[in-house]
């Protein structure tokens, strides 16, 4: 059984500086909780348990699916993602001998006993991953018709677990990953993209799993928590199709290298095998159970708010589109509770997850979508009537990794930009460095960063506004 005494705890560093006043603090104290909420430690925890030899895996919709254990020569364990390692760890340790032989890839490696952790990069495919995900399939293929195979997906499992198709090279594979991450397409535009540019991907690892018996277990990252979505669908059918593909590239007007390009035409035009569909016979044995998601973190950080004497709202799970436009329904949103006290009274933390992307030019700064949606949530705050008032807002990537960038997002609040020389951000350089997707350089000059380092998991973005208790501006206040 799970070690209960495992407590998995995130750090930031300057805390102390960070949490200046109340509500920032209690901003820090929603986002460490949603992140530690979903850490594969306490998802194993709640999700699995072990009883007379059988699994049973509850999944975030509440559907329990079980395995007899003894019906298997063999268990296996294989994955991917930033959080696989810990996943893997997890797991061994409700278990132990059971599990047979395992291997997962991962950027953020721990010790183990029976799953080998293997490395590979993130957000963009290396020669390591490459290699690594070699023997992640090798593997997967030599299951036999009586063996189990358990699938731990988490996010960043499409980078890390790098298996090009045959025609394509890691550099052609690099170059597209770049360019479409650069584009501002969704995460499923994305994937439709790679899975069409893999052997695992997109069902194939359920391919060479067949006829082993295979259960995935997924911490997903991704808006709806489609397992086909989930690390590119790995042991999922694939609904999308060459040409849709092919349709990403063209209308993203994505560069792509003439291998790509060429592989996904010759795709559409039937000279390419498609991804395995619904219905596939490679589908026969496998389950995949979504375990943990962007609600997990949110109930973990609405919990917190309500200990506290704050009424929380979570606005949606599902936030997507650019950042720098999605900051300012949030910023209004806090700027409405505190002048009509709708759509919560404070005190109050609204808190939304979800995706949002940022659609870079030709020569943009650094960055990534929280720093950049922190960054426009503190103009927007500073241009309403909400200024001064103490409004916070904490936008993480729960992965500790926003975009390419050694910070996990920011917090930011009502007086942090503005034209007063008490202000450390000017208005005006602050909106240029939105302009020019420069929104590190800023923040970091601010000391408005977080850096949490790698967390252990990842359930994408986690964003938290702290409205403090106040008299209405409609009712007298300033």
């Amino acid at each position: 059984m799970p070690d209960d005494s495992v407590d998995p705890a995130v750090t930031v560093a300057d805390r102390e500086r960070h949490a200046s006043d109340p509500a920032r603090e209690l901003a820090l104290d929603c986002v460490t909780a949603g992140i530690e909420a979903a850490h594969p430690e306490r998802v194993v925890a709640d999700a699995l348990s072990l009883g007379d030899e059988r699994l049973a895996v509850t999944g975030v919709d509440g559907a329990t699916t079980t395995r007899d254990l003894d019906a298997y020569d063999r268990v296996l364990v294989v994955g991917t993602g930033n959080a696989a390692g810990h996943f893997a760890a997890a797991v061994e340790r409700l278990l132990g001998g059971r599990i047979d032989d395992g291997a997962v890839v991962t950027d953020d490696p721990v010790e183990t006993e029976r799953v080998s952790v293997l490395p590979g990069d993130h957000p963009t495919p290396s020669e390591a991953g490459v290699e690594s995900a070699r023997r992640v399939r090798a593997l997967a293929a030599d299951a036999g018709a009586d063996d189990l195979v358990l699938g731990l997906l988490t996010g960043g499992g499409s980078a890390l677990l790098a298996a090009p198709a045959a025609d394509v090279g890691l550099d052609d594979l690099r170059e597209t990953t770049e360019a479409l991450l650069a584009s501002g397409a969704t995460i499923a535009e994305v994937n439709a993209v790679r899975k069409h540019l893999s052997a695992v991907k997109g069902g194939g690892l359920a391919r060479a799993i067949a006829p082993a018996d295979a259960l995935g277990l997924a911490v997903s990252d991704v808006t709806g928590d489609d397992p086909a979505v989930i690390a590119s669908g790995p042991l999922s059918p694939d609904p999308t199709t060459h040409a849709d593909a092919l349709g990403v590239v063209d209308r993203d007007e994505i560069d792509a290298p003439a291998a790509v390009t060429d592989r996904l035409e010759r795709g559409a035009a039937g000279a390419v095998a498609e991804t395995p569909k619904p219905g596939d016979p490679a589908f026969d044995g496998v389950a995949v159970s979504v375990v943990a998601n962007a609600r997990t973190a949110l109930d973990a950080a609405r919990e917190v708010a309500a200990a506290r004497g704050y009424e929380p709202l979570v606005l949606s799970s599902r936030v997507r589109g650019e950042a720098r436009e999605a900051a300012k329904t949030h910023a209004a949103v806090a700027e409405e509770c505190r002048a009509v006290g709708d759509p919560v009274e404070p005190p109050a933390v609204v808190l939304s997850a979800g995706e949002v992307t940022v659609t870079l030019g030709d020569d943009p700064g650094r960055g990534g979508p929280n720093g950049e949606f922190a960054l426009s949530a503190a103009v927007e705050l500073a241009d309403s009537g909400a200024a001064g008032d103490g409004v916070v807002v904490a936008s993480v990537d729960t992965d500790g990794i926003d975009g390419a960038t050694d910070a996990a997002g920011a917090l930011v609040d009502d007086r942090l930009v503005g034209d007063g020389s008490e202000r450390p951000l000017s208005r005006d350089a602050t909106v240029r460095a939105l302009d020019a997707h420069d929104a590190y350089p800023a923040l970091d000059g601010a000391g408005a960063l977080l850096r949490t380092g790698p967390t252990g998991t990842n359930v994408n973005d986690l964003r938290v506004s702290v409205i403090p208790a106040g008299e209405s501006r409609s009712e007298g206040t300033k």
